[in-house]
């Protein structure tokens, strides 16, 4: 599989330039993951626009050529190269700073074949737990995309080692942040509650798109607040979001069993969205 580096379509990165470049080294760069499916990216605009702000948090110089257009252009251009124009794929964008202490950047892009063009729900089994050794600090940083996981990482290795699918990730404060790949939701009757962006939830764009979708709607209130570990075992429903999955439904936490009704409902909505976007 190709990949495309700083414009260039190439089979290989020179290891040399892995091991020195400060991505490798410090973490110092952000990320994006977006789905590729009817022939377009889906939702384009909202994650080229999270990439644009994480740069800019991070104090990288933006360059002039990288226009929402250029960098479809690129992606595509590696989709095309990779021969995989008809199937969905994921796409991963990283930027990162180039060695020394200059704030220009260089970037990757890589794809990824996946098996479903839409959003299909995973109704299987689907446990999760609180994951307290590490804590996500509640500020802007955490609203990034940013390429130091480690918080992220060794909640995978814990969740991994205790037959865990997934980890709930708290803040420095005790409230719940999201998950390890994706933005938590939590429902109570017609009330849909997720963490607000101030108490350390990921900018995430599904989560966006979901709350616009909604707020178009009167089948669900959306409410964005903090939400304590306590209110999960006496939730109807609680389930996740990424760009990759769309909607995950969480089946089981601790000793509350949980239904997939209410995710079930949601993932035609946010199909249609990702189809034909929302106005």
């Amino acid at each position: 599989m190709k990949i495309n580096y700083n414009g260039n379509i190439i089979s290989e990165i020179d290891p040399i330039l892995t091991i020195h470049n400060r991505a490798f080294r410090y973490g110092d760069g952000v990320f994006d993951l977006c789905k590729y499916s009817y022939q377009k990216l889906i939702f384009w605009e909202e994650h080229y626009l999270r990439l644009m702000a994480g740069m800019r948090i991070l104090r990288m110089n933006i360059p002039m050529s990288f226009a929402m257009e250029y960098l479809e252009e690129e992606i595509l251009n590696l989709i095309k190269a990779n021969g995989i124009e008809a199937k969905p794929a994921k796409v991963r964008l990283s930027i990162f700073r180039k060695e020394g202490t200059s704030n220009e950047i260089d970037y990757l892009i890589e794809t990824k074949v996946i098996e479903n063009p839409f959003y299909v729900l995973n109704e299987e089994p689907y446990e999760v737990e609180l994951f307290k050794d590490f804590f996500v600090q509640p500020d802007l940083l955490a609203n990034v995309n940013h390429l130091n996981r480690n918080v992220n990482v060794l909640g995978r290795i814990f969740a991994d080692e205790n037959d865990y699918q997934n980890c709930i990730l708290l803040n420095s404060n005790k409230s719940i942040a999201g998950m390890l790949d994706g933005n938590l939701f939590v429902v109570n009757g017609n009330t849909l509650k997720t963490p607000p962006l101030t108490d350390g939830a990921l900018n995430g764009i599904t989560r966006k798109m979901l709350i616009k979708t909604l707020g178009k709607t009167k089948d669900y209130e959306v409410v964005e607040t903090s939400i304590s570990p306590f209110e999960l075992q006496k939730a109807d429903e609680l389930f996740f979001t990424n760009s990759i999955v769309g909607i995950q439904p969480i089946r089981q936490y601790r000793k509350k069993a949980y239904p997939c009704e209410v995710a079930k409902s949601l993932i035609g909505k946010l199909n249609t969205s990702a189809r034909f976007g929302v106005s």
